[in-house]
């Protein structure tokens, strides 16, 4: 009875383990990868490399908001910013994931990924949705739908906003508590399937929301969006196309 026993236990752990296995998630074909391990030429202005693209022509003056440093990149916004630092790069799929290991070092700091597709030209920019990490708490928003529709955005700078469309943006956004520690590494998964965005912070998951906006087609860049500094490395992105 004994060796029968045992034989059941190791039979039945071996069942768990293979169907734990098979029920693994896959994350996708990765379509871009980076891991900062890099050195610049010179140190006045962004000289990101692999692609990568920053607004600091525009937005900073030309002046050096982005720093690859001990094989980290650091993003900051210079004093003459008019606007957040925004770092681009294509990345084009349906559903996907993104995953990236980031550090904040300051209490008002966070880490900003924008989704875009500028070639929709019924938003502001191309902006379709976006993941706010910050030390408290996680915002996940649609702005298809949402503050970045063309006509929500203009209703909103002529101050016309209707009650209606009040009501409706209160649901395009949606803010979860938490509690990260300054000055600590940390690994966040972006996942998107058809019109749910979902967060995970070092494998454990923040939060969800779905809503319309986030089941655009197609995707077309990632943008590293920063209104004050964040320090990221490890940047995966996947297409999880059938």
């Amino acid at each position: 009875m004994k060796t029968t026993f045992f034989a059941t236990c190791v039979l039945t752990i071996s069942s768990v383990l293979l169907t734990s296995g098979a029920m693994a998630e896959e994350p996708g074909k990765l379509i871009f990868s980076d891991d900062f391990e890099r050195n610049e030429s010179q140190e006045v202005k962004d000289e990101v490399g692999n692609g990568w693209k920053t607004n600091s022509a525009s937005r900073a003056g030309g002046n050096k908001q982005v720093d690859l440093k001990d094989g980290a990149m650091r993003i900051y916004i210079h004093e003459t910013a008019d606007h957040g630092v925004s770092v681009t790069h294509p990345a084009e799929f349906r559903d996907g994931r993104v995953e990236i290991k980031f550090m904040l070092e300051h209490e008002k700091d966070s880490l900003g990924l924008n989704f875009a597709d500028q070639q929709y030209k019924k938003v502001w920019a191309g902006h379709l949705f976006k993941v706010i990490i910050g030390l408290k708490q996680t915002e996940l928003a649609d702005l298809k739908t949402g503050v970045m529709d063309l006509k929500i955005r203009e209703a909103r700078k002529a101050k016309t906003v209707t009650a209606a469309q009040q009501k409706m943006l209160k649901t395009k956004s949606k803010r979860i508590p938490h509690k990260l520690e300054k000055g600590k590494w940390y690994t966040a998964v972006a996942k998107i399937v058809g019109d749910k965005l979902s967060v995970s912070i070092d494998g454990k998951e923040v939060g969800s929301f779905s809503s319309e906006g986030i089941a655009h087609p197609t995707k077309r860049m990632l943008r590293l969006a920063i209104h004050r500094n964040v320090v990221v490395d490890d940047l995966k992105i996947y297409s999880m196309a059938d």
